[in-house]
């Protein structure tokens, strides 16, 4: 080709043929027809190529689909591929899976319209309000089905006879006994059989055992343990202990073997007693399974030498025995305000696997080098023999640290506390730099008097101190997982998965709606969520943003297949520093003591083999474990809020359903409701993508988050229930707790309701 001349474009077409028509767009019926019609779930990908869609015409693809999904003509099942959306009959059986972020009940048809779809069905309350259903129960149920696809689902009858066992209050009634059970998806009372009351009196707590009766009317039961004055603040921990389900008492085998557990000595160990290790917990801790000490590095410049030392349970605990079927069987320990259900007998937990000071105690160390980036570098596991200098709080450390030493700590401040600073300000910058999601989550702290009465209900303080140790265990339990994995061992793993698909869509509508940027790519990363919350710090939006962002996470469970942690942006992560208290711990030790060959007591074949069953069975205790202690948490609150019924509070809105609201106050951090049907008279939409009910006349919203003030109206230290209603301003005001006096527009939700008068 001479000089610049440009050569002339060419297409490379077959002869004869002329540049093809641009395909149509399918129309909303050809893409519901082709869904139908396909054998099996397909994807957005399989309808685009059967349309021949390209370019552009594939995002409008995605706006069709999602628009077909809202208005229910299709459902989404398994990796977000879609199928025709099943009908469910107008009555049909139900089984309750839980209880949504929002309050909702939830719940899923007993027997699946198909393997890929299962709609989601929305129970409505059965008590004033209240969440009366509990996950497992079986009740059939009317059906029907809202705009989205999925379904409002009013209770007809339970199909189960009952609880087998009842916690209750035995009234005395004109026809005999009744029991008044403390449940709140109880909603019937039972007749005491003649001669079945066990010595009770009328008022007092009882744990009750249906029994068979030919009799029509109330079903009977007798009485099988008298637990005394409902009244007395100790019935409150118990209502919940009960109530949930959680074993109580040892049996006499594993009594007698944590009786005859034997002192420690040093065979097999390495002698740590030099080392000044100290713990720190809350004042109120009732077993003490980790300490702690630092000093610097001499080889890695900036680098730092720690040792975190946890009781060495496994020594005590063998597999098999009846002590290891014990903790299994709890699981994990629960606490409560008055009392502590432990996961091992009081031998054990509160005396020789307690690293109390200046007695010698058998532990499990961990050697941690970090680099002065606060990267993990090198670490070593070994069993020894420690003597804990001092049982240090984390009030008392801090003070130390802040110029206020007290006797204990004056001594301790340069040589053991102001290291541990030190190594916590690199690993705590390893942290930021690693981008954690760092939620604010406020928690209530109970406070009693001597009496066991409520004196107070704080907000439990935070310092420099509790985010200390939360650094040395999480480095720890990092160490844990890495020796694990090295030594080619099976692990049970701290596993926190990323956010679902369907929740990050969710959560990219709101924040746009607010004209915040959301989460982008295809792999979200936790600094992504941190970089919001860092941008909207004190504003007036963040509380909202943060509860959001807070429901967007999925749940923490413990799996033998390595997910990583996402809210802590680690790899690999595993429970090491609680074995006192937690069975996955005790695992994860006995897993280490078979890697790198310690002694007796490591893993087995057997328990290798059934590690999958351990992380389910070990899921499932600490979901009921923490059931039981936020009920106890409400019957506390309950009981001392129930003195002030007709105060008003300052509030926010914790909690948006198509039923009504929940709020949690200020000073108390209390929970309640306000139905529906106590809201302003309105129609209201339940717009779940803002978290709001609007109502459509008024343009009033209630907005999660919003600020409110409210009534108490009720408060039942029996079955934990608090009623809120709203203030006269909030009701009177013309857009609600948002205050912004403008009609907002109605948008789709799943549901409207009409309420008030």
């Amino acid at each position: 080709m001479a000089g610049n001349a440009v050569a002339p474009l060419t297409l490379d077409l077959p002869l004869n043929s002329a540049p093809k028509k641009p395909v149509p767009f399918p129309t909303r019926q050809a893409v519901v027809d082709f869904i139908r019609e396909s054998p099996t779930p397909v994807g957005k990908r399989e309808i685009a190529r059967a349309f021949h869609l390209t370019g552009d015409d594939r995002l409008r693809l995605k706006t069709l689909l999602k628009e077909l999904e809202q208005d229910g003509a299709v459902a989404r099942g398994r990796g977000r591929r879609l199928a025709p959306q099943a009908a469910l009959p107008a009555v049909a059986v139900v089984v309750v899976t839980g209880v949504d972020a929002d309050g909702e009940v939830l719940a899923r048809p007993a027997q699946s319209p198909g393997p890929e779809i299962n709609p989601t069905i929305y129970m409505q309350p059965e008590r004033r309000g209240h969440p009366s259903l509990a996950a497992g129960d079986r009740v059939l149920a009317r059906l029907r089905r809202m705009a989205d696809g999925s379904y409002e689902g009013t209770t007809l009858r339970r199909l189960e006879d009952g609880p087998a066992r009842i916690l209750g209050v035995l009234r005395a009634g004109s026809g005999g006994y009744r029991l008044v059970p403390t449940e709140r998806r109880a909603k019937t009372e039972f007749a005491v059989a003649p001669g079945a009351e066990g010595g009770a009196s009328p008022g007092e707590l009882v744990l009750t055992e249906l029994v068979a009766s030919q009799r029509l009317g109330l079903k009977q039961v007798r009485v099988v343990e008298c637990l005394g004055d409902v009244m007395a603040p100790r019935a409150i921990s118990l209502i919940a202990i009960h109530g949930h389900g959680l074993p109580t008492v040892f049996s006499r085998e594993a009594l007698a073997e944590a009786a005859a557990a034997p002192l420690p000595g040093l065979a097999g160990r390495v002698d740590l007693r030099s080392l000044p290790l100290v713990t720190i917990d809350g004042a109120d801790a009732r077993d003490f399974d980790d300490a702690v000490w630092a000093e610097p590095d001499a080889a890695v410049p900036g680098g730092w030498h720690l040792v975190v030392a946890i009781a060495d349970v496994a020594f005590y605990v063998a597999p098999g025995s009846a002590l290891d079927r014990a903790a299994f069987d709890r699981g994990n320990s629960a606490y409560f305000p008055d009392r502590v259900v432990p996961m091992l007998p009081e031998a054990l937990s509160n005396h020789l696997c307690s690293l109390r000071p200046g007695e010698d105690r058998a532990c499990l160390a961990a050697h941690l080098w970090i680099d002065g980036d606060g990267q993990l570098h090198r670490h070593r596991f070994e069993r020894g023999l420690m003597r804990s200098v001092a049982r240090l709080t984390y009030e008392q450390v801090q003070t130390a640290r802040d110029g206020h030493p007290d006797a204990l700590t004056r001594p301790l401040l340069e040589p053991v506390i102001a290291p541990l600073y030190a190594a916590f300000t690199v690993l705590e910058a390893a942290r930021r730099r690693r981008g954690t999601l760092d939620l604010d989550l406020p928690e209530r702290q109970i406070r009693l008097d001597d009496a066991g009465q409520v004196a107070a209900i704080t907000e439990r303080s935070r310092y420099d101190s509790h985010r200390l140790i939360e650094e040395f265990m999480i480095a720890a339990n990092v160490a844990a997982a890495e020796s694990l994995e090295a030594a080619g061992e099976p692990c049970v793993y701290r596993v926190h998965d990323r956010p679902s698909p369907e929740k990050l869509e969710a959560l990219a509508e709101f924040l746009d709606s607010l004209g915040l940027g959301s989460p982008k790519g295809q792999v979200v990363k936790p600094s992504q969520f941190a970089q919001i919350l860092k941008k909207t710090a004190g504003t007036p939006e963040y509380p909202l943003i943060n509860e959001v962002i807070l429901r967007t996470q999925a749940q923490a469970v413990y799996s033998p297949d390595n997910l990583g942690h996402f809210g802590l942006a680690l790899r690999r992560y595993a429970h090491f520093t609680s074995p006192i208290r937690r069975y996955a711990d005790l695992v994860v030790h006995r897993a280490l003591i078979r890697a790198h060959r310690l002694g007796p007591g490591g893993l087995d074949d057997d328990g290798a083999a059934r590690l999958t069953e351990t992380a389910q069975h070990i899921s499932i205790t600490e979901r009921r474990a923490a059931a039981a202690e936020r009920d106890a948490t409400d019957r506390y609150t309950a009981a001392f809020l129930s003195t002030r019924v007709g105060a008003r509070f300052a509030g926010r809105i914790a909690g948006v359903t198509r039923f009504g609201l929940f709020v949690r106050l200020d000073d108390t951090g209390a929970d309640g409701f306000i139905p529906v049907s106590t809201l302003p008279d309105d129609y209201y939409d339940h717009v779940a993508g803002q978290h709001a009910l609007i109502g459509r006349r008024s343009g009033r919203s209630f907005r999660l988050s919003a600020t409110v003030t409210v009534r108490l109206e009720e408060a039942d230290p029996l079955v934990g229930s608090t009623l809120f209603s709203l203030g006269e301003a909030e009701a009177a005001s013309p857009s609600g707790p948002d205050r912004k006096g403008r009609r907002h527009p109605l948008h789709r939700g799943r549901n409207s309701t009409k309420r008030g008068k």
